[in-house]
Parts: C-alpha cells; structure tokens; sequence
C-alpha cells in the first residue's frame, strides 16, 4: 500500500491557470507586433516586417489607378484627389507621369515620395539612351527603381517609400508591357491590374471582362467601366481623372500621349449609359 503525500496543513492548493481566451491572444497579438514595428530591418518571430506591410496599407487609401494592356497599347488611369477649378491642369499632375517616350507611370500612395522615384526613373531612362543610344528596355527600368526600393527596407535609419507604380511602356523586345511596384521593391508583370481604392471590386471586373487582342478603343472602353465601378465619385469626368496612353499609331510608331479633357468627358459618359443597361440586365441597381 503507497500512503498519498499530501500537501502539509496550512498551504493551500495553487489553482491552475486559465485557458487563453481570444481577446486575451488578440492583446498578446498586439503587443508582439509593438515589439518588431518599429523598424523595417528587424523581423518578428513569424518572418514579417511590419513598417513594409503598413507602407503596402498607405497604398490602399489612395485613388483608384487602373493599368489595362492592349494589343497596341497600354493605357494607364488614375483619381485625383486634390480637386479645384482653381488648379491650373496644365501645370499640375498627381497621378500621371511621363518617362521618356515609350514609358509612363501612374502613382499611388504618397506624391512626394513618388516624385523623388520618378526622378530616378527619369535618370536611369535617360542615362540608358545616352549610353546605348535607345529606349531603355521596360523590365530593365522597373528592375532598377525596385533594387532601389528594395534598399530602403534593409538598412537602419531609413522608411520604406509609401508609394506604388504602375508602369507601362513599349520596347522592341517585348512589346507592349505592364507592371506593377510595391513598397518592399517587388514588381510583377501584368495584362490588367488596380491599386489604390476598390482595388478587388476593380479586379474582379478585369478578369471577367479582359481578353486577348483588345483595341485601342476596347481598351479604352475598358478602362472607363472599370473608373465608372470604382471611383466613389457619381460623376467621373476630366477634373477628377487622368487617362494616358502608349498605343501604335497607324504609321506604325509607338507614342505616349495624355488624353484630353473633352477625349476624357466622353469616354466616361459612354461608360455610364453601358452600366446602367448592364444593371437593369441582371436586375441589380447601377452603382
């Protein structure tokens, strides 16, 4: 026969811990994260740097910006959020930006970091054509501006860019091409994308919609339905949108061009007749 140790008299038992609850894991969560935020060269336990992902959210509060590839263009789309009938177009851009001929890039996130990467944009392209003597290939230039992003989020001391890009351009290699950047400097290649705002609701609609060999104006077309969904406006139009374009012109050269205000008010009110049949098609009410 075993005798039971007991505890001696006068010490009582130490009652067990409770189970974790969700709100207590939540705060747990939270106080990890505080932890490793504070720096982009430090990764917490679970591998992620928290400054890059919250740089990536500063992107999501912009205006809609829309990419759409053709078969002989690339049009590019972005919402101005600074609106006045004050603002002298002529002299200001917010969303739109020229490289060099064959190349544009549409900005979302915060301007004044994006104007310090288009200026670098616009030196690698321009160094490139001094040396070589032509445009500087699509997919070489976005390499070398995220190489650059890339080392704001390595070294001490500095912030990752709070800005993405989409950036469309033509070379002779490969054509006409689209890609999008982020914070952390990775860049991918697409034939349709949105960034900014609504950025699903936009890419849900281009994968129904997009196909192969899309026109000049199907693209156009395209990208004006896409606007029409996503914008919290009721009425696009030219003083809240910038619409360019890399397209083949019938003599066969490539060109960037802008689109006018009137070529920009049209398309948009072509756009909304369309969503509204759409609408009364399915029997939902238009957006």
């Amino acid at each position: 026969v075993f005798n039971l140790i007991k505890p001696p008299p006068g010490r009582p038992r130490v009652p067990s811990s409770p189970a974790p609850t969700a709100a207590s894991a939540a705060r747990a969560a939270a106080t990890m994260a505080r932890r490793y935020d504070s720096r982009t060269t430090t990764f917490s336990p679970e591998g992620r740097l928290y400054q890059v992902e919250y740089a990536m959210e500063a992107i999501n509060l912009a205006g809609s910006t829309v990419g759409v590839l053709g078969k002989d263009c690339v049009v590019l789309a972005g919402e101005k959020k600074t609106t006045s009938k004050l603002l002298d177009q002529g002299k200001q851009h917010e969303k739109l930006f020229k490289l060099d001929d064959f190349m544009c890039c549409a900005v979302a996130g915060i301007t004044s970091d994006a104007n310090i990467l288009i200026n670098k944009l616009r030196l690698y392209a321009a160094q490139h054509i001094y040396t070589y003597g032509e445009s500087m290939p699509v997919e070489q230039l976005v390499t070398a501006i995220c190489d650059f992003k890339q080392g704001y989020t390595q070294f001490g001391g500095l912030r990752p860019f709070g800005v993405s890009f989409l950036v469309a351009g033509y070379d002779a290699a490969h054509g006409f091409q689209l890609y999008h950047t982020d914070p952390s400097g990775n860049f991918s290649g697409w034939k349709a994308y949105a960034i900014g705002m609504n950025n699903n609701t936009a890419q849900q609609i281009m994968r129904q919609d997009w196909k192969e060999g899309l026109s000049v104006k199907e693209t156009l077309e395209l990208t004006a339905k896409v606007l029409t969904k996503t914008m919290d406006s009721p009425n696009p139009n030219a003083e809240k949108l910038e619409i360019s374009i890399v397209e083949r012109t019938e003599s066969g050269m490539v060109r960037f061009r802008m689109l006018g205000d009137a070529e920009i008010n049209k398309l948009m009110a072509d756009a909304a007749p369309k969503e509204l049949d759409e609408a009364a098609a399915s029997g939902a009410p238009a957006s």
